[in-house]
């Protein structure tokens, strides 16, 4: 099974739960930035964010984990069996 890895900038707080896409840095380096509605208080908003991108890519939500930035707002990212071509 392949895993796949991204990067994610996550903001807490927001109007609405969403995907707002892809953003390109210098050298060619990607962050998928995604907004949720609730606070960054007890891994709130990382289950949220780990529930929005199960129902997104639809896998399921035990093959999302957070390798990096479990306490932060950029945050590594590891996907078993998601195709990369689904992140484009």
């Amino acid at each position: 099974m392949s895993t796949t890895q991204i990067t994610i900038r996550l903001t807490p707080c927001a109007k609405k739960n969403a995907i707002i896409g892809w953003e390109e840095y210098l050298f060619g380096e990607r962050t998928l930035k995604v907004q949720v509605t609730v606070v960054p208080e007890k891994g709130k908003a990382n289950k949220a964010l780990i529930a929005l991108l199960s129902k997104a890519w639809k896998v399921p939500k035990s093959a999302i984990t957070i390798k990096r930035g479990d306490k932060s707002r950029t945050k590594i990212l590891e996907i078993e069996g998601l195709d990369p071509q689904h992140l484009k």
